[in-house]
């Protein structure tokens, strides 16, 4: 059974986005928004135009959500990169790969339905997805509307993931934080991995 990578000191602060999520989703009519004037469905059409190397990287994790699994789409992340989502919290390429690797496993069906960019520069990307799951154990499929931001590195990789599914920012600390880590710090001894990510 691989080991653990070892654990970087978590990049919060300095990589971390802090996006802004009214002023990234808000719609124009009021009445689509959520009654915390955030719209998280995607509308593709409205969807930011950005570069090859953008456009890339969004292929990349898309894939990633929807069960690829695959090694050259992991390779989208740094290797000391972080992935914060409302389950888990993951501080290596490493670890998040133990995430990715589970859809596969635990899932029927993992589908990106519709996804608008709504951020693009040099160092973030952010996007609204729209993402239906259908677990092996219920089979009942389930979408989810979540913002995504993702700050990279000077090379071009993800160095920091975060997906929102509501307006509210994590504070990383309490239980819910513990819980998010060991989610984080563990999963690869299930879902296993290749050593070498």
């Amino acid at each position: 059974m691989p080991s653990p990578a070892p654990s970087a000191p978590v990049p919060l602060g300095e990589h971390e986005p802090r996006p802004d999520p009214q002023a990234l989703t808000s719609n124009p009519d009021p009445s689509q928004n959520a009654p915390t004037d955030v719209d998280y469905t995607p509308h593709p059409e409205s969807s930011l135009k950005v570069s090859p190397e953008m456009q890339e990287i969004l292929r990349k994790i898309t894939n990633l959500y929807e069960g690829s699994a695959s090694e050259d789409d992991m390779m989208v992340y740094a290797e000391k990169a972080v992935y914060d989502d409302p389950f888990s919290f993951c501080d290596t390429r490493y670890k998040i790969a133990g995430q990715w690797y589970g859809v596969p496993k635990i899932m029927a069906s993992s589908k990106v339905l519709a996804t608008e960019i709504v951020l693009s520069n040099p160092t973030t990307l952010a996007w609204k997805k729209a993402h239906e799951f259908t677990p092996k154990v219920l089979h009942v499929s389930k979408t989810v509307n979540s913002l995504v931001t993702c700050t990279l590195n000077e090379e071009g990789k993800v160095v920091y993931h975060k997906e929102q599914w509501n307006e509210k920012d994590y504070s990383h600390e309490g239980l819910g934080m513990l819980l998010k880590k060991l989610n984080g710090d563990h999963t690869t001894k299930v879902t296993r991995p290749p050593e070498d990510l």
